[in-house]
């Protein structure tokens, strides 16, 4: 086994002791947690258990390493890498286990997220920035497969941008860009794409990040025959390799993950390299285990033979670590003996703590809603059914919240008809219990700062006498131009998007202006588009990230669904990406650049702000909000606006379109048309067909799908004209139902409806290549003007006599 490195030989041989005993306790600690952590999931206390037993002692080489600064982003492996920084403890650890909504005792997700995910704050309580230079960082775990992978890159790419840009206020972001982004994965998910795009894009980018692989040879219970080429995920890279200065590439090292001294010499070089020159490190971590198997879902004896499992035992990080450590002369039997006793007492000790704390707030409240109970009873003609709930919930010492008000809830049932004080108690207490209890499942959706998008005040374009007629590509690239300037922590990269200025030129001229940094092109690489935007977003920059078309956008859909969407929801408010997303879409022919999966966007991205606008002013003006705003948002651009032409307002930079707000385009008395984007273009000629008819219809432009009307404008339109159709270019069920869902439910517009309300949304193929293609998909103008004409027909059939 290799020797102490070189930097160790500065410090006497006791301090040395002291600190690797400090490891070696850390260790044990982290494994003891493990062990009992999954016992209290087998006797039902806990809900599922993963944990990080098997990789302990990498973790600690790692820890020495891990500077005020960075940043990791990780997976549900790494608590001994959190305990080792100072982010968890052992109470800490269980609350995460139980699932405790409190953030002060569960500061990870407050109970959102199951065990060995983890976070550390970056936020304020009123949702400005901590100091991310004066504390070490975890951006919040996620459990889909290699899904922290994109996000790493752009934690990597921010201390570039900090390094090399100049301008931009790092004060509590970055010191000299000097801050490394730290990642880890199982060696069975570096088979999944996230993990190799986001390999490949930051060998392009050199940027300050350290990827290790946890290897143990299995993904659950499948080995690495089935997973990787080689079975070695180091080898397969070897093409990766930096060789010269010619060739950007990464430092590949490899090194065995129960090698204490090898560990910290590897890991010590791996900080050097990407500290200093911004180069890429991979480091593959072999010969770890996995003593208790995946998670406490299954038991892996079912598929290790007796072989495997000895060599397992054998090659224990800590088993390895205790003999390093006997055999150096550094402790004795005896004392690791004794330490290894004080470490399970105070790792039992600290469950308890956990547990106590869990269910102390409940059983106050079931001390609390049991007299109730009994005295709505008492008053009751059904008081023995009454009384036989209070019963059961008066055997149960250790209840859920549910339990409490469900049990309540069904108590309340028997009192239907009954009036007494001890009914108004109970109503009483059920609201205020659901009223202080929803929000610990609920809140942080969306922010709750005063930076939230909707607290932005609306400010309309203003224009000259003679403002310029132009095409509506050139009022977006003004604005950009505005948003660069006042801005300079603002940056915007996608495919085309820097050297051409994008696809359709609304940005261009930009990039030789402001530089390659800040608009810049990247590789056919969407997910991981997406994944620097989010990784810069947290770290205090404001990027905009472009995916070139609207139906790219289905690459990036599970990082922006399962990582972006709920980042301030997972972390209770801990965390946030204030990230704005670009693309365009709508009206065109074609497969594959006509889809408008705009229904499946709005299901799958609820924490995210949803914005179609209809031309290019519009959208500048949502571009200006969000920038002033603390959250997450997709701007969908028309694609066939950019040439079309609009006034350009002599305030670029500085209007703004206010989200979740419609807007009334024209008046009408008849009936009310709802829709979005391009296809109000169609909505507008086919208002004034109508009206050659003797049609009065009124348009309204949603503007954002979410949030979507929240001054209920409408209804009030319904209510004037007392019928509705929502028209879009999604399939049957998709955003037009949700926005006609929306209006009759949440807005009860049914109550003023005359008709029948419809939609009139596309077919479910998409379009053929060719002009013909849309006409016969989507809908036409006449199929618009025809679908009123039909509605009012049956409202009024002499009047408006059968059309064909």
């Amino acid at each position: 086994m290799q020797s102490e490195t070189s930097s160790k030989s500065a410090i006497s041989f006791e301090d040395f002791k002291a600190r690797v005993i400090e490891d070696y306790k850390l260790a044990v600690t982290s494994r003891e947690c493990s062990l009992l952590g999954r016992r209290e999931v087998l006797t039902g206390k806990a809900k599922f258990g993963i944990f990080g037993d098997g990789k302990e002692v990498p973790q600690l080489a790692w820890a020495k390493v891990f500077k005020n600064g960075d940043f990791r982003s990780g997976y549900y492996r790494d608590q001994t890498f959190m305990m080792a920084i100072g982010a968890l403890n052992i109470q800490q650890f269980f609350a995460g286990l139980y699932a405790t909504t409190d953030i002060d005792q569960e500061p990870s997700s407050a109970g959102r997220q199951m065990g060995g995910h983890f976070a550390t704050h970056s936020l304020q309580e009123n949702g400005t920035w901590k100091n991310l230079t004066t504390q070490k960082n975890s951006s919040a775990d996620i459990s889909p497969t290699a899904g922290q992978m994109p996000r790493l890159l752009g934690l990597a790419q921010a201390s570039k941008i900090y390094r090399n840009v100049e301008g931009i206020d790092g004060e509590k972001f970055s010191k000299n860009g000097n801050e490394i982004a730290w990642g880890t994965i199982g060696n069975a998910s570096t088979s999944e794409g996230l993990f190799w795009e986001t390999i490949n894009a930051a060998g392009v980018l050199q940027v300050p990040m350290v990827m290790s692989v946890w290897d143990d040879d299995y993904g659950i219970s499948v080995h690495a025959r089935h997973q990787t080429t080689k079975e070695n995920i180091s080898e397969v890279l070897k093409g990766f390799q930096k060789d010269d200065d010619k060739n950007n590439g990464y430092e590949i090292f490899t090194v065995n993950g129960w090698d204490y001294p090898a560990l910290i010499e590897t890991y010590e070089k791996a900080s050097k390299i990407a500290r200093k020159d911004h180069t890429p490190v991979l480091i593959h971590v072999q010969q770890l285990t996995q003593p208790q198997g995946h998670s406490t879902s299954g038991s892996h004896e079912r598929y290790k033979d007796e072989d495997r499992l000895q060599w397992e035992r054998e090659h224990d990080c800590n088993v390895k670590m205790r003999e390093w450590l006997i055999s150096g002369n550094i402790a004795s039997e005896e004392e690791l003996h004794d330490i290894e006793k004080d470490i399970k007492k105070q790792v039992r000790d600290g469950k308890k703590a956990a547990w106590e704390a869990h269910v102390s707030p409940v059983k106050q409240k079931h001390s609390q809603v049991l007299p109730l109970l009994e005295k709505a009873a008492a008053s009751s003609a059904n008081k023995t059914f009454i009384h036989q709930l209070a019963r059961e919930l008066s055997k149960n010492r250790e209840p859920l919240k549910k339990d409490l008000l469900t049990t309540a809830r069904k108590a309340l049932r028997y009192l239907i008809g009954e009036d007494s004080e001890a009914k108004n108690e109970l109503i009483n207490w059920i609201n205020t219990f659901t009223t202080e209890t929803q929000p610990q499942y609920s809140s942080h959706l969306y922010s709750e700062s005063k930076y939230n998008a909707l607290n932005i005040e609306a400010i309309e374009p203003e224009y000259d006498d003679n403002a310029e007629d132009v095409d509506g590509r050139l009022v977006l690239r003004e604005n950009f131009d505005k948003i660069f300037e006042k801005y300079p922590e603002t940056l915007i990269f996608g495919e085309d998007t820097g050297e051409i200025g994008d696809v359709n030129q609304g940005l261009e001229g930009l990039q030789k202006k402001y530089g390659e940094l800040r608009v810049s092109d990247t590789g056919i690489r969407e997910a991981t588009i997406l994944g620097q935007g989010i990784g810069m977003a947290m770290r205090g920059l404001r990027p905009i990230a472009e995916i070139q078309y609207l139906d790219y956008l289905l690459y990036a859909l599970q990082i922006m669904s399962d990582d972006l969407a709920t980042l301030q929801y997972r972390t209770a408010g801990k965390q946030k990406a204030p990230l704005i997303i670009r693309t365009r879409g709508h009206r065109l022919e074609g497969i594959w650049h006509s889809g408008s999966p705009m229904g499946g966007i709005v299901h799958l991205l609820r924490g995210i702000h949803i914005l179609v606008p209809r031309n290019m002013t519009k959208a500048a003006g949502f571009y200006n909000t969000l920038l002033e705003s603390d959250e997450p948002a997709l701007i969908i651009e028309s694609l066939n606006g950019y040439r079309l032409k609009e006034k350009l307002p002599n305030n670029l930079g500085e209007f703004k379109t206010p989200i979740g707000v419609v807007e009334t385009l024209k008046e009408g008395s008849d009936i009310t048309l709802v829709s979005y984007g391009s296809t109000l273009r169609l909505v507008e000629q086919a208002a004034k067909e109508l009206q050659e008819v003797g049609i009065d219809a009124e348009v309204i432009d949603v503007q954002s799908l979410l949030p979507l009307d929240l001054n209920q404008d409408i209804v009030k339109s319904v209510e004037k004209t007392n019928r509705l159709l929502v028209i879009d270019e999604d399939v049957q069920g998709g955003a037009s139902a949700y926005i006609l869902q929306n209006v009759l439910e949440k807005q009860n517009a049914w109550r003023y409806l005359d008709s029948k309300p419809h939609t009139l949304a596309s077919r479910d193929h998409r379009p053929a290549y060719g002009t013909d293609g849309d006409y016969f998909s989507k809908p036409s103008i006449e199929d618009i003007f025809e679908k009123v004409y039909e509605i009012m027909h049956e409202s009024a059939p002499k009047k408006f006599p059968k059309l064909r």
